[in-house]
């Protein structure tokens, strides 16, 4: 089991979460660290993997610290961290620091990564990148140590379960998607 596997493995979902705020995700070359989370847990009704394994959430029901990728309204990427046995993190947003120009040029915009799908558009994330591993040589994430000032608050963009406070911030940190509930 590699670094981060061990890490991670084990961690409920929302712990999961918590723990990925502050931490680096590069992607090749281009990245930053995350300040923006949301956990879905097997037994969340708002999860995909609610309804069991399939297809497309496969890498949800295997091993921690893979990538879930997804296409969001058959438009955008979103990627996920897998806690395994049902559960993901999804990356919300990124303080972006490595790889600017790609970036800029991906996006086209002066909004990088705040948002799931401008975050893997800039980071060039790839539907293949499903189930890979998150410490190899393209996808890597690197966990700092914990940041002690969170923001929480509900889930964006769902229909169920959207009264979970299953949502993550760093507290001294811009560039979410959306505002937290002050």
């Amino acid at each position: 089991m590699t670094g981060l596997a061990q890490a991670i493995t084990g961690l409920h979902v929302v712990a999961l979460a918590r723990r990925l705020i502050g931490a680096r995700l590069d992607v090749e070359d281009a990245g930053g660290m995350i300040v923006e989370t949301e956990a879905y847990a097997q037994d969340d009704p708002a999860s995909h993997s609610f309804r069991g394994p399939t297809a497309r959430n496969a890498a949800m029901f295997g091993l921690a610290a893979r990538a879930y990728v997804y296409r969001s309204y058959g438009i955008h990427l979103c990627l996920n961290v897998t806690a395994g046995g049902g559960g993901a993190v999804l990356i919300r947003a990124l303080i972006p620091d490595r790889g600017l120009p790609a970036m800029q040029a991906r996006r086209g915009s002066a909004m990088l990564c705040n948002g799931p799908g401008r975050l893997t558009q800039a980071l060039a994330v790839r539907p293949d990148d499903d189930g890979a591993p998150l410490d190899g040589p393209r996808l890597r994430i690197v966990l700092s140590d914990p940041v002690a000032d969170l923001l929480v608050g509900p889930r964006i963009g769902i229909s169920r379960a959207q009264d979970l406070p299953w949502r993550f911030g760093h507290a001294r940190a811009g560039g979410f998607s959306r505002p937290f509930p002050r």
